[in-house]
Formats: structure tokens, C-alpha cells, sequence
């Protein structure tokens, strides 16, 4: 399970056995949920933000902020999943401490 960033007591991570589409977990405390990323014609499209099987969601405040963080990391956040998932590369984590 690669932690790819750190916000602000948020970790972003990939599990081991994901699937398309591209998309990324937030847990803050005992929350979860889960952020899916599409691009078209090279540039970020959309973040669609969902639940977490069997986990409460963000509040809305993590939320709100888990989406700035990916909005502004998508590009990377696509690039260490297909390195980990595609490449079978490992990835480093990032730790953002100033907020965006």
C-alpha cells in the first residue's frame, strides 16, 4: 500500500490491487474516501470524489481540501501510479507543509 502524499494529517495512498480508473484514497483519522482522476487531451478533466467501501467519508472540510491537493498533484499522483502499477516501480511519498 504506497503512501504517495501527506496534507496536513491526510495521507493519499494507492492498495497494492487497484484498477482503472486512476484513482487515489484519503483517510484523515478513521475517514476515507476515495478520489478517481480523468484527463483528456493531456490536461485534468475532472476529480470525482466517492465513498469508501465500508468507510465513513471525509468531512466536508478534508474533502474540500483533499480535492485542492489533488487538483494541483494530479500530475504526479498519475505518474507514481503508473510507475507502481504499469512499471512496477516503487514510489516516494511527499509530505506538502505549506497549504495550498
Amino acid at each position: 500500500m504506497p503512501k504517495v502524499l501527506e496534507y496536513f494529517g491526510m495521507i493519499f495512498y494507492f492498495y497494492s490491487n487497484e484498477h482503472l480508473p486512476i484513482h487515489i484514497h484519503v483517510s484523515y483519522n478513521e475517514f476515507e474516501s476515495v478520489c478517481e482522476i480523468f484527463f483528456e487531451n493531456g490536461a485534468l478533466r475532472e476529480v470525482l470524489l466517492r465513498k469508501s467501501n465500508g468507510q465513513e467519508p471525509l468531512p466536508a472540510a478534508q474533502l474540500k481540501e483533499a480535492q485542492k491537493v489533488i487538483e494541483h498533484y494530479a500530475q504526479d499522483i498519475v505518474n507514481k501510479w503508473t510507475d507502481f502499477f504499469v512499471l512496477k516501480k516503487k514510489v516516494k511519498s511527499l509530505k506538502i507543509t505549506r497549504r495550498l
